[in-house]
């Protein structure tokens, strides 16, 4: 912070890569601050788990795709932990391990406010900070399932996503005041209005003519993807099929190895979903949120074929809840769904409305307005 302006502003975000998408949600928050802000503000975004914790648990991000391959159990410990008195009773039996972590990260990064985008990143730093202490705010990255974690009254502002996190929220004895709906934090790349459908498509080299699905499973490419990409193959319906397999080199490998009765294109990690996004037709993807909210702000019909369980129920109960797609669990029903999208134009476009009604395309910048509130900043 030495070389930084006498007017200058340091905003620190607490994250870590454990699911849920913290890193895109920091990185996002920190975009918006400067197109809001430009040079009247700095920012550095720390791993509470990576950077500070102890043996074992900087392990923790690098733990995490392994957890989730256990749904069952990773819900079951979600909802047993998932109360204000348990999650009391956690921070209280971890205080004497993680307050020398949490005094370290303070110490070590001096800001002029904290943003927490992480449940873990709230309560022990704000023990620590004690009550001569910068601003803290609390950016919600679950969409609805919020974990009691994330909540603490000590916190200036709580943001949430949607109206079902701010009333959970209020269910944990969160102050009304404090707590305000602005939407998930997303890049704005995938917040600005879209090209022509055609050029998109004839810019990224895909099928015109058809209708276009939109296959992916997050950055580690989970969930059933390969078993739902071969019964959209067999269905004998006139699409084209567009996968993401993320991460995921043997998926793949396992996907372009196969036989494609209809024209498939199959990609690994990429930066182009903004576009993939605006140039598809229907998005077939796990419950995550921050996808969620990327195909809602680009108009994009979903079909949920996969959950996290606990985590990831309330996203389900949203988009179906608002119109923006249907619940498919089983590769059946997803042909089931898209059958009827192609068959009936009319039931295809009322999700369509139902996704440009519930996008929230200012979120990030929204939640950068927050913070230049609270540092008294003057907007670019």
């Amino acid at each position: 912070m030495s070389d930084s302006k006498p007017f200058q502003k340091h905003v620190l975000l607490l994250f870590s890569e454990t699911g849920g998408g913290h890193r895109s949600a920091a990185e996002a928050i920190i975009e918006a601050l400067d197109v809001e802000y430009g040079e009247s503000v700095t920012s550095e975004m720390v791993d509470i788990f990576k950077d500070y914790a102890p043996l074992p648990f900087n392990r923790m991000p690098d733990w995490y795709p392994y957890m989730v391959k256990f749904p069952r159990l990773w819900g079951l410990s979600f909802k047993a932990t998932n109360t204000r008195t348990a999650s009391r009773a956690i921070n209280t039996t971890f205080k004497p391990f993680v307050t020398r972590t949490a005094r370290s990260i303070v110490r070590n990064h001096p800001s002029d406010i904290i943003v927490s985008v992480h449940p873990v990143g709230t309560t022990q730093i704000l023990r620590v900070l004690g009550t001569d202490r910068p601003p803290f705010i609390t950016v919600v990255t679950d969409m609805v399932s919020t974990h009691s974690f994330w909540y603490d009254k000590r916190s200036d502002l709580i943001l949430v996503p949607t109206e079902m996190a701010r009333e959970k929220a209020l269910k944990n004895h969160m102050l009304p005041e404090k707590v305000k709906v602005v939407g998930q934090p997303v890049a704005l790349r995938y917040c600005v209005p879209g090209g022509e459908k055609n050029a998109l498509r004839e810019k990224l080299g895909w099928l015109q003519g058809k209708t276009t699905l939109l296959l992916v499973g997050g950055g580690e490419g989970m969930g059933p993807l390969a078993r739902t990409a071969y019964a959209i193959d067999a269905s004998g319906l006139d699409v084209a099929l567009v996968v993401v397999a993320g991460r995921n080199n043997k998926l793949k490998a396992e996907l372009e190895s196969h036989s494609w009765s209809i024209p498939a294109i199959i990609n690994g990690f990429t930066r182009d979903m903004p576009d993939f996004m605006r140039a598809a037709d229907v998005l077939v993807t796990k419950a995550g949120p921050g996808t969620i909210a990327e195909a809602l702000n680009a108009g994009l019909p979903i079909i949920l074929y996969s959950r996290l369980p606990g985590q990831e129920d309330g996203n389900v109960t949203f988009v179906t809840g608002v119109g923006a797609g249907v619940w498919a669990p089983t590769a059946e029903k997803v042909v089931n769904t898209l059958r009827k999208w192609t068959s009936q134009p009319d039931e295809y476009m009322k999700a369509v409305v139902a996704c440009r009604a519930s996008a929230r395309p200012d979120a990030s910048r929204n939640i950068a307005r927050e913070i230049g509130r609270m540092l008294k900043l003057q907007p670019e």
